[in-house]
Parts: C-alpha cells; structure tokens; sequence
C-alpha cells in the first residue's frame, strides 16, 4: 500500500512538472523570450563596445575617469542589456505579451550589477561575500514571487511604543538604510577628496579642512535621512541631542580637545601634510591630518600618531613652515699647530662638493674663537630638502671633511692635561725617575 501510495505520489510530481516545462519552458511564448534574449544580448554587446570606445576617447588624460573606470567598465554590457529587457518588457506588458523569462532575466541582471559594483567599490572581501548573499537573497526571493509575502509577515511582527509603530521590517528597513546612506555618504565625500588634491591653487591645509568639513556635513546629513527614513520623528532627538552634548563634554573632553585642535592646526596652516616636523624626539615629515590626531613618518619608516592636542601645546619644530632651506651648523676644532685658512677652505670645499648643499646662499666658515684644547671653526651650509634627512648630509660633509684633513696636514687636537707640582723636591724627584727625553705630560683621548 505504501509503494502504491509513494508511486501516486511520483506521478502527481511528475504530471506537474510536464504540465511546468509545457507552461514555462515548451511553450512558444517561452521560446520567443529566450530568442529575444540572445539577440538583446548581442545587441548590447555591440552597444557596449562602442560606448566603452567613446568613453576612453572623452575620458582620455582625465584623472577623474581613469580613476573609476576599471569599476564601471565591467558594467557597460550587462547595464545596457538590462535597459534594452526593460523596454521590451513594458512594449511586451502594452500589446499583451508574456514577459515572464525577461522579467527573471532581468531580476538577475540588476542583482548581478548592484553586486558587482557594491563589491568592487567596498573592497573588504568579507563585507563584499555580505553584499552578495544579500543580493542574491532578495534576488531569488523576487523571482519565487516570496518577496513582497516576505515584507507582509515582518512588518505584521510590531509593537506599539506610545504612538509610534515599530516593526520587524521597520528594524531591519531602518538598519539597512543607515548603512547605505552612510556608505553613499563616505564614498561621495572620498570623490570630493580626490577631486580636491588636483587643485593646485588650494592649499593642502585647505584641501584637508574642506574635505574633513564635506565628510562631516555628508554624514550628518546621511544620518538623519536614514533616521527619517525609518518612520523616527526628528524633533524628538532634541532632547537626545542636547543631553548627548552634555556628554561629549564631560565624558569625551579629550576627543573633542583632540578635535577642535585639528581644526584649528587646518585653519591656522602652522603644519600640512608634507611638512617636516620634529616634536620632542620624533623627527619626520607629515603624512595626514585626521580628526584626532596627526601621522608623521619618521626615517626609518616607523609611524607616530601624534594626539593634534600636543601638536598646539607642546613646542614642535616645523623645518619647512614657510621656507623649506634649512641651514645645518657644523662645529670643527682643529689643533693650534694648524694652518687655521687652509682648515677653512677644505671645509668650504668638502661642503660644496656635497649634492645637497645648495650654492646660494653660499657655503661659509667661521673663526669662532680659542678653545681650551684647539682652535674653534664652524661651517655653516644650507639644505633644501630636510625631508630627506638633515643628520644624513652632514655625516657626509664630515667624512668629506676628515678624509682632507689628512691629505693637506691638518691635525685634529687632543684634550689634554698639564701637571704642575706644588714641591720643588718631588718634581726634581719625578724629572730623576724620567727618561731625559719625555716630558711629565698626561695625554688623553675623549669621543
């Protein structure tokens, strides 16, 4: 009985499956639809192609084209292709035709690109997996006419807060809203900064406030249309507002000290991106200026992410504020058996033979005066690029320096130390014990 029932079964299965493929597949409206596919298809091929010629012509040498279009360029065809279904799909609903086949092709299609082009703009591979099964979920359950029964049962699983209404749907609607405004919100923003680095006649503290001030207005404005979007009367975050304010001031001072500084560091223009700085020990060149604190790479390539509050409190050397010639002092002592003029031209001359030393101003040495152990010289040298390092050329001058030296006689003094006794008796004793021909001298050396 069993067996006969499963067999019953089987032929109820399989009689609505032949009575599917005659309806859906079999059918003459069905095989029209698939032909119409495949010459829309071919059709805006062609239309891609041209249009992708036409594009690389205009957009030739345009930053901003060049930019995005590895992103959009995959999209010509299948855009095109869904365009030309669209209209075949209204001028087929309008005489009367069937337009199931082209309205699942063209399901496919618009999920196909939304995905494609949230993924490739998104670039984290997981966040893009997200977008895909999102995609793809709303896709099928489209083409399975289970959507809109889908969006009936979550907004029927509400409750009531006072006079407001909130659903299932109203949640996730809302959730779903806030990231893709925020999202379009940042994206729109990173364009504008782009846009804004070409221009040369803006300043890069200007540059860096200007799109900081953009970024900040767009995501405010993304937030309370998302806000709004999900039913949420706005008035009511007056309240919120005013005791969230009050919280940012006691609870968050530091962030929003951290803040308003690098507001004022962007309008004041005391340091910009590329500036070479040195604050306390940290010598580099500044990377970027963020809300709350600015990056400065050093040398060896280490990274220090200065708070901005520090950058306004703290003394900070900035070696390219308004010139970016940077003048290195190099003191030298020599011995005072020495010919003090040759010293100073071979020092003059191992500066000018250095690539970096610039010649005007020119390079100059200078008699400081008598040291206790040599003569004291100093060479004086200009540099213009200090973000190459300042330490680094005059190592070189010096090495340049002592390899002279020893060519042309000039000697390098020692410290030294001269005993006097205050007895008569124990120097003649001392001067007995010696070598009639060694003086009673102490001789050292000091780094």
């Amino acid at each position: 009985m069993d067996a006969l029932l499963n067999s019953d079964q089987w032929s109820v299965w399989g009689d609505k499956l032949l009575t599917w493929l005659e309806v859906w597949v079999l059918s003459a409206s069905s095989g029209i639809q698939v032909g119409l596919l495949v010459l829309f298809y071919f059709v805006a091929r062609a239309l891609a192609g041209r249009f992708d010629k036409t594009v690389n012509h205009v957009g030739q040498n345009h930053a901003f084209v060049e930019r995005f279009d590895h992103y959009v360029e995959p999209l010509y065809l299948p855009t095109i292709f869904l365009i030309i279904i669209w209209i075949s799909m209204g001028a087929g609903l309008s005489l009367g035709y069937p337009v199931y086949l082209l309205d699942i092709a063209a399901k496919l299609l618009l999920a196909w690109v939304f995905i494609h082009l949230g993924a490739n703009i998104v670039g984290k591979r997981s966040t893009a997996r997200l977008v895909a099964t999102i995609g793809w979920s709303v896709a099928a359950l489209s083409i399975l006419n289970l959507l809109g029964p889908l969006v009936e049962i979550l907004d029927g699983a509400a409750v009531n807060l006072g006079n407001t209404r909130v659903s299932l749907f109203d949640v996730i609607w809302g959730i779903a809203s806030f990231f893709i405004f925020i999202w379009l919100a940042l994206v729109a923003a990173r364009m504008i900064d782009i846009r804004l680095q070409r221009m040369d006649g803006i300043t890069p503290s200007a540059q860096v406030l200007i799109a900081k001030v953009i970024k900040i207005v767009f995501v405010s404005v993304a937030f309370l249309v998302a806000l709004n979007s999900t039913g949420i009367d706005l008035t009511a975050l007056a309240v919120f507002g005013g005791a969230l304010g009050v919280g940012l001031g006691f609870g968050l001072q530091k962030v929003v000290s951290n803040f308003i500084s690098g507001m004022i560091l962007l309008l004041d223009k005391s340091i910009k991106p590329g500036d070479v700085v040195q604050v306390a020990d940290t010598y580099g060149a500044i990377n970027s200026l963020s809300a709350r604190f600015t990056s400065v790479i050093t040398r060896d390539g280490t990274e220090y992410l200065i708070p901005n509050e520090d950058m306004i409190t703290t003394p900070v050397i900035n070696w390219s504020h308004s010139d970016r010639k940077v003048r290195r002092r190099i003191p030298v002592q020599i011995s005072y058996d020495s010919d003090v003029e040759k010293a100073m031209a071979i020092m003059v001359g191992a500066a000018k033979d250095n690539p970096r030393v610039l010649i005007d101003p020119p390079v100059q040495a200078r008699f400081i005066g008598f040291g206790e152990n040599g003569l004291d010289l100093e060479l004086r040298m200009w540099i213009q690029d200090p973000q190459n390092g300042v330490r680094n050329v005059a190592s070189e001058v010096l090495l340049k320096m002592w390899h002279d030296f020893k060519d042309q006689g000039i000697q390098l003094p020692y410290p030294q130390r001269v005993i006097h006794f205050a007895d008569k008796d124990d120097h003649a004793k001392v001067l007995g014990q010696a070598s009639p021909d060694k003086a009673v001298k102490d001789q050292s050396s000091s780094d």
